[in-house]
């Protein structure tokens, strides 16, 4: 019997690649199952998956859209790729951060609120209205106090001045405030006091002018300005402002001078009192939100009416894919902005596996980051079902249990940069041990257990914490040697560790959120390579440095130095072009004719780091930095990649590269391993004992048994996940923990080194 022609699309074609570093990549996947993406990091898997495959669906699926609708979408190019055949919608589930916004909750970013405020404004009592009456968002349901916020600031005035000087010896401290700036201006002549006068003599009057004025017109000269107290002006100058999009100068100073507490009026629960009165079965809708989700879904088993049925029945199935995934831990009200970049991806997951779309592809980038060996099963059974509703399942991953239930794996390589993008392997699992691939080699690969583990030299206290779901936690952190927080997600190895070593002297924090720059920034100017490459071209042509920069003197002043122009079509797509005058160099003509040892600047910028290190061979500031970039792993980075490219874990390599110059300090590193092919791990725990045996202490939270096999100390959280979790359940050596433990990790480090 003939297949109908409709059937015979089971393959997505992809023909001649070329995106990033891909060497005229060409393969098939199968729809309708999991493939693994493998390959060290760098070899040209997202490039394949995310750049080309996700990209080009989406571009195809916004030009559906009409001309003044594709106005308001991000302008995408179409992926620099021959052909793609018999691609289906694609929804990519990645890990960015979701939105830091402090009025997002999990709650909101599922719509489990949403469901939950409508059955309160049914079936709580007294019945207050509809269910806007309970939605901290909209007027009718926020506390007015604090407006819906939960929270109320309040400033503690010795951050801001410095009592004992006068303010012509700079007694405000408040970021933008020096002596003879323009705001200092406005407050030392407004006539109100003496800014010769030191403020701790100041009368009351003075103070109270000084400090809590309103606003109001004071004449200056001949112009009239507009006067305000120091508290009132930073109040509606720097505090209305979202924390997460201040300046980091800035986001310190808050930190320092302000002090949040709890709203008096809704005591945190953001709501008005009217929505607080109304209960179901005793409970109101703010306690609902703060109890665990596995709590709120038992909860709800035991609310029965007719009236709310189908939607009841909607959201305990929400509540009870959260509890499966592992989220259950989490609580309705935690701020959205405050979760992982893991946990963001399962709480995107969760919505999708409710969809009733099928042929779908749904391409996930790294879904094991932040999981516990004990939670990746599950996280398994979840790609697994979105594969059995009918989708094509496209997965970039490292970890071997993933790669195990894979029913295709492509291997991208060999190494990184320009000497990856191509294809070492396509077929499965079995095939890929036999491959003699660098992934297949290393896929039974297993690190040992330190024979000999280090003497600490002190201990780095922490005393009775309590942040999040911690229960008045104390613990000695040994100083001197690789320490490794572990435990299930959401056990509170976070909370934790960024709850009480940041802020102390001499800490280091090395994670994963993105590095703040547009698209001009790029590991040279971000790790201060540029000066002394600009210095060396300076002195080799006897010209002023300034030229060699593309945001400066040098740029080409067609693309002002971003290499391409930018032009918006009204009403349809703006497109990008490389720039025609500079062919996407950046630099001007006169700039690029000034060469050093035989290399322009842009041959100089687009060099990866392993090749910048054999170019400079002088011992130089610019050989020093380039040595770190390297011993991070990061050799495959071309110097003026933009940072906007760079991956979670790549983020995290750059900013340790850049503080690995502090000697004596402690290192706390979040899941270093993240995007990290089985082969590097290696790389990387030579470099953390590279880094103890220097001196310094590192703290690593992580998930990877060969980083807690590796470990000095372990310090293991748990049992479990939220209330179940906050408690040490185990500190000792990785050989102690693997002999007498019998903790979840314990069980799964048991077996990991057997």
């Amino acid at each position: 019997m003939n297949t109908p022609a409709a059937d015979s699309h089971h393959v997505i074609q992809v023909r001649g690649a070329r995106e990033n570093n891909l060497k005229n990549v060409s393969v098939d996947l199968p729809k309708r199952r999991l493939t693994v993406f493998t390959g060290v990091s760098g070899s040209g898997k997202s490039s394949l998956v995310f750049g080309t495959i996700a990209a080009e669906s989406q571009r195809l699926i916004n030009e559906t859209y009409s001309a003044f609708l594709q106005s308001f979408m991000t302008a995408q190019g179409r992926p620099d790729v021959d052909g793609l055949h018999n691609l289906s919608a694609a929804i990519v589930v990645d890990q960015e951060r979701m939105g830091a916004n402090s009025r997002s909750t999990v709650g909101t970013a599922t719509d489990a609120y949403t469901m939950l405020r409508i059955v309160f404004s049914r079936l709580g009592t007294p019945h207050i209205g509809t269910s806007g009456a309970f939605s901290f968002n909209l007027p009718e349901g926020m506390c007015p106090r604090c407006e819906g916020v939960g929270e109320v600031s309040e400033i503690d005035v010795d951050e801001l001045v410095d009592r004992t000087k006068s303010l012509d010896e700079g007694a405000i401290t408040v970021p933008g405030y020096a002596v003879d700036s323009w705001m200092w201006q406005v407050m030392a002549q407004s006539g109100f006091y003496d800014p010769a006068k030191k403020l701790a003599d100041f009368t009351e009057q003075e103070w109270e002018d000084f400090l809590h004025r309103p606003s109001c017109k004071v004449k200056v000269g001949t112009t009239n300005l507009t006067y305000e107290g120091l508290v009132v002006k930073v109040q509606r100058t720097i505090l209305a402002k979202d924390r997460d999009a201040m300046q980091a100068h800035i986001r310190a100073f808050v930190d320092r001078a302000v002090v949040f507490r709890s709203c008096p009026e809704c005591e945190g629960t953001r709501l008005t009192r009217a929505a607080l009165s109304c209960r179901i079965d005793g409970v109101n809708i703010a306690e609902c939100s703060a109890m665990q989700i596995s709590d709120l879904a038992a909860f709800l088993r035991r609310v029965e009416d007719p009236s709310v049925a189908p939607l009841l029945a909607g959201l305990r199935e929400l509540l009870d894919s959260l509890v499966e995934i592992g989220l259950g831990y989490l609580s309705l009200d935690r701020p959205s902005g405050t979760l992982s970049g893991g946990e963001a991806q399962r709480v995107k997951m969760v919505r999708h596996l409710g969809s009733s779309l099928t042929d779908v592809t749904y391409v996930f980038d790294e879904p094991t980051t932040g999981l516990h060996p004990h939670d990746i099963q599950r996280m398994n059974d979840l790609l697994l079902r979105l594969r059995d509703k009918g989708n094509t399942v496209l997965v970039v991953e490292h970890k071997p249990e993933v790669v195990e239930i894979a029913d295709h794996v492509v291997d991208l390589g060999p190494r990184a940069g320009s000497a990856g993008g191509e294809i070492c392997y396509s077929g499965d699992v079995p095939g890929l041990r036999a491959s003699g691939t660098l992934t297949g080699d290393h896929l039974a690969h297993r690190a040992k257990l330190r024979p000999e583990v280090r003497t600490p030299t002190g201990s780095l206290s922490v005393k009775d914490a309590d942040t999040h779901n911690l229960h008045n936690v104390s613990v000695e952190i040994p100083t001197g040697v690789l320490t490794v927080v572990t435990g299930v997600a959401g056990s509170g190895k976070s909370s934790l560790i960024h709850g009480s070593l940041p802020g102390r002297e001499g800490v280091v924090v090395a994670d994963q959120s993105p590095i703040r720059g547009s698209r001009r920034s790029n590991p040279a100017t971000y790790t201060g390579l540029l000066n002394p490459i600009r210095t060396a071209f300076a002195k080799a042509n006897g010209v002023k440095a300034a030229l060699f920069s593309a945001n400066s003197e040098g740029a080409c002043p067609h693309c002002n130095g971003l290499g391409l122009v930018y032009t918006d079509l009204a009403m349809m797509a703006g497109v990008a072009s490389v720039c025609e005058k500079c062919e996407g160099r950046r630099f001007t003509a006169e700039v690029l004719a000034y060469t050093l040892d035989g290399r322009n600047i842009h041959e100089v910028l687009s060099m990866s780091v392993e090749e910048a290190y054999d170019f400079f061979t002088a011992k130089g500031q610019a050989r020093t930095i380039l040595g770190r970039l390297k011993d991070v792993g990061l050799g495959y980075l071309r110097l003026g990649q933009p940072l906007n490219t760079l991956s979670g874990g790549e983020r995290q390599r750059l900013k340790l590269a850049i503080h690995m110059a502090e000697k004596g300090a402690t290192y706390v590193l979040d899941e270093p391993t993240t995007g990290l092919h089985l082969a590097d791990v290696d790389q990387l725990l030579a470099l953390l004992d590279r880094l103890v045996d220097d001196g310094n202490t590192v703290v690593v939270i992580e998930h990877h048994q060969a980083v807690m096999a590796h470990a000095d100390w372990l310090i293991d959280l748990g049992p479990g996940a939220g209330h179940d979790g906050g408690r040490i359940v185990f500190e000792g050596t990785p050989t102690e923990l693997v002999e007498r433990g019998d903790t979840l990790t314990a069980r799964h480090l048991r077996e990991y080194v057997s």
